[in-house]
């Protein structure tokens, strides 16, 4: 059987994540993919981006030659403040994170569970450096956590899994998985689909992942 379908490439992946988030959200997005996120929210819808360094109000990425380094995002990428932003100590920054605050998170991962279960800060593997900042903090905080996330390794294996391998950064925590082939909601049930790209069938995506998946 040849598959026929084109993979969402990283911004065109973003934009699918942006189309989702509701006006007026408060978003904390993660270092990684989920950054190009905020290149990509629809014009005229507000929301309010929130980095767990200490900043409410973020704005896209500043045109080349207009980078100012005392204004970063956790991953220390140059960023804008729109009208009406702040910036606060980090402390204060995890309070709202931890206290329910944000709408929604999108993280990156290592692996997903059908049930939504989240491993996103190591891998395991010895001499790794962990780096779980604050990844656990946002994944139970947020009313919503979504991942943001190629769908396979690139190995071939899948990143979404029955159970997870590496160590958990939550359990049951991500309702959303947003990938470069589908996107599914996590249920206590297992996996439900979204959508796919085109090209891709519901039973080729099943084979890819290696587990049943509820239809749209």
């Amino acid at each position: 059987m040849t598959m026929t379908y084109q993979r969402r490439s990283k911004d065109q992946l973003a934009a699918r994540v942006a189309q989702d988030i509701f006006d007026g959200a408060v978003v904390n997005l993660g270092i990684g993919q989920p950054t190009l996120v905020a290149n990509h929210l629809p014009a005229g819808r507000e929301v309010i981006l929130q980095s767990e360094n200490g900043i409410l109000g973020m704005g896209p990425a500043p045109a080349e030659g207009q980078e100012d380094y005392d204004l970063i995002n956790a991953g220390k990428q140059p960023v804008t403040l729109l009208k009406g932003g702040a910036f606060f100590h980090h402390a204060d920054s995890f309070a709202m994170m931890r206290g329910g605050h944000l709408d929604i998170c999108v993280l990156g991962a290592f692996q997903v569970s059908a049930t939504g279960d989240l491993a996103n800060w190591s891998t395991g593997e010895p001499g790794a450096i962990p780096a779980v900042g604050g990844a656990m903090d946002l994944a139970i905080g947020a009313r919503q956590t979504w991942v943001m996330m190629d769908l396979l390794t690139k190995q071939g294996a899948s990143k979404l899994v029955s159970q997870c391998t590496y160590p958990l950064t939550g359990i049951g925590c991500v309702k959303r998985v947003y990938s470069d082939l589908a996107t599914l909601e996590c249920t206590p049930q297992g996996l439900k689909l979204i959508d796919t790209v085109d090209g891709l069938t519901h039973a080729e995506l099943e084979k890819l992942v290696g587990l049943p998946i509820a239809a749209a």
